[in-house]
């Protein structure tokens, strides 16, 4: 179970304007480009050790979005908060019905990269190709302080490596 996140704490850092969304751990805010972003924590179980949330960052209007870093700085005051409420792991896994999961993967490692407080946490991104050769991107991050860092970590690269092989 997700300890609730203090949108007070989330706003204080965050560029746009973020609100709860209809159910727990649901975030939305509007970019000056009109871009409606949603940002979700959903339960997820392809890290069965301790507790994983899927992390799900959405354009929910499909409106274009240039470059924009106060949409980093904005997912990433969400994200902050999830780890100071949360030991539990994040998962992101990149959609790919459009074929720019790469994009999304680069971006988000490098959204990352810029976290001012990256060295407190392990991240982990590796590409799996599925049975129709569509290449797909997951990152698994989690606090360096989780006691179940090591076997978080080993479950995700043999999740990784079971995804990766061609069914017989």
């Amino acid at each position: 179970m997700m300890n609730t996140l203090s949108l007070e704490r989330i706003n204080r850092s965050a560029p746009y304007a973020v609100t709860e969304g209809d159910t727990v751990g649901t975030f939305r805010f509007f970019t000056k480009k009109g871009v409606h972003y949603a940002v979700d924590f959903v339960p997820d179980d392809l890290i069965e050790t301790g507790e994983s949330f899927q992390l799900i960052i959405a354009n929910l209007n499909n409106v274009k979005s240039p470059r924009d870093t106060k949409v980093r700085d904005s997912i990433l005051a969400i994200v902050d908060e999830f780890f100071n409420k949360n030991q539990s792991t994040l998962l992101y896994l990149c959609e790919t019905g459009d074929g720019k999961q790469g994009i999304r993967s680069r971006l988000f490692e490098y959204w990352f990269e810029t976290y001012r407080y990256k060295a407190l946490f392990t991240m982990l991104t590796s590409s799996i190709v599925d049975e129709e050769g569509v290449v797909n991107f997951a990152t698994l991050i989690l606090r360096n302080d989780n006691p179940l860092l090591a076997e978080v970590v080993a479950e995700f690269s043999e999740s990784v490596q079971l995804l990766s092989q061609k069914p017989e």
